[in-house]
């Protein structure tokens, strides 16, 4: 249904968590590389528990290498930084969500060159962030929520 792209993890649970979520709602996983963890890290494969079977999974070696053999698709860039709220989006089926590493989010220059796709959760003032798992299943959700939860039951 979507597409989840995570840039350079750092953190193995929240990638095993994601992980869980992709594939409880059908989602593709993409991971950019460099990743903070090996892909055998026993945490990831613990939070993502028994589900492995069930992710599509994808990796590459850049955003921008992913950007370009997608170059047809949607992004929707999502930051603390964006101008639109996530609901706003209007997502469709195949569209890529695009999420940063843990600690410095995306890239400036991405945000800079594509305000009009990045997308934020509403958050306290003085909030930083919210854990990443956290802010993919809300995203996600929405997605899922504004196509009708279609594949669900």
């Amino acid at each position: 249904m979507f597409n989840v792209v995570l840039v350079e993890p750092e953190i193995p649970q929240n990638a095993g968590n994601i992980a869980r979520t992709c594939a409880a709602t059908g989602c593709s996983l993409h991971l950019v590389k460099p990743l903070g963890f090996s892909v055998e890290d026993k945490h990831l494969k613990r939070a993502g528990l028994d589900y492995w079977h069930l992710l599509d999974i994808h990796y590459w070696d850049s955003l921008g290498q992913l950007m370009e053999d997608k170059s047809g698709a949607r992004f929707h860039l999502a930051t603390t930084k964006g101008g639109n709220y996530h609901h706003q989006a209007g997502f469709q089926p195949g569209d890529f969500i695009v999420f940063g590493k843990e600690t410095k989010g995306l890239p400036e220059e991405l945000l800079k060159a594509h305000p009009e796709k990045c997308l934020r959760l509403p958050m306290m003032e003085g909030a930083r962030s919210l854990n990443l798992s956290n802010a993919v299943a809300i995203v996600v959700y929405e997605a899922l929520r504004q196509n009708d939860f279609r594949g669900l039951s």
